[in-house]
């Protein structure tokens, strides 16, 4: 299988099919595993995003990272491109595709990020990732002073041994999956 969208398709039926539960017992695994790697406890700042329904709920470790004393900063989908503001619960709103989103003004620059950890339709182990489409998680990472730690998180049937890859796509250093 090596076409894009049907991927997608795929993974999207397969998320689906999913319980809450399911989700909700996979993103704690995966989130305790993201809490002991290396990178993320050497980081003072960390990007992560906030869930769509069919991604890996991010809700919880959002608000526990921000009680570790970690600057937490989410992203927001301006016009073509994506910026990260800081997290805080009470500054949020529905914003873009129906995701929450920050409403703060004070961008963080791409360099202040240590460890991003990045969504995706599909991974495979070696750190292809798949995205929705959008491409903004591949412009950001391109930016010239981005320099985090790139941490893939996923639902196990989202990892693939392999997946097409693009000369624009940006790989994940590594991905957690449970």
């Amino acid at each position: 299988m090596d076409d894009k969208l049907t991927i997608r398709r795929e993974v999207r039926s397969l998320i689906k099919a999913m319980s809450t539960e399911a989700k909700q017992t996979s993103a704690e695994a995966i989130f305790k595993a993201v809490e002991l790697n290396k990178q993320f406890t050497e980081a003072d700042c960390v990007a992560l995003y906030c869930a769509m329904h069919d991604e890996v709920p991010t809700h919880d470790a959002l608000l526990r990272w921000r009680s570790m004393g970690k600057r937490v900063v989410v992203p927001r989908v301006e016009g073509e491109i994506m910026r990260f503001y800081d997290y805080t619960p009470e500054s949020m709103t529905i914003g873009a595709f129906g995701i929450e989103e920050p409403t703060g003004d004070c961008e963080v620059e791409a360099s202040a990020i240590d460890l991003i950890i990045v969504p995706a339709r599909a991974f495979s182990p070696s750190g292809v990732r798949l995205g929705r489409g959008g491409g903004f998680y591949d412009k950001y990472m391109s930016l010239p002073k981005f320099r985090a730690y790139k941490l893939g998180v996923a639902f196990a049937c989202q990892i693939f041994d392999t997946l097409p890859c693009d000369p624009h796509d940006i790989l994940v250093d590594s991905v957690i999956w449970a």
